[in-house]
């Protein structure tokens, strides 16, 4: 059994990371260095999220890693190399991001648009009951 089975996704430089919370929350940053086995430094220029030292329970892993990053980058160097790869457009284009928008939009809703998609719902499972039932 070799040492990394099972594991896809591992601190590195370079890793893209999702912070979890703070002012930060949602944004995505990319491990500059790794300080220790506690924390990491982070840096998301593109996405406004400042130079930091963030602790591992901060962040999430993501699958995207920015290929060519020297230790301890520049943030003008990582901002460059995360527009290269397109991490961005990989992002947005994942079902984890979309997941993420669907829930702050339903957050959003208003009572009368909570009501609206409630009377969808029902319209929508009538609709199935009756063909499933002439079927």
């Amino acid at each position: 059994m070799s040492q990394n089975e099972g594991f896809k996704r591992f601190v590195e430089l370079g890793r893209v990371v999702m912070v979890n919370g703070g002012k930060d929350a949602g944004k995505l940053a990319v491990i500059v260095e790794i300080i220790d086995h506690n924390r990491a430094l982070i840096d998301g220029p593109s996405n406004g999220v400042p130079r930091q030292v963030a602790s591992y329970a901060d962040i999430t892993l993501t699958p995207y890693v920015v290929k060519g990053l020297p230790r301890s980058a520049g943030s003008k160097v990582v901002a460059k190399l995360y527009e290269k790869v397109g991490v961005q457009a990989k992002w947005e284009a994942s079902s984890w991001a979309k997941k993420l928008a669907a829930r702050k939009r339903r957050a959003e809703l208003t009572d009368f648009e909570r009501f609206q998609v409630m009377k969808l719902k029902k319209q929508r499972r009538y609709e199935v009951r009756s063909k499933s039932a002439k079927a």
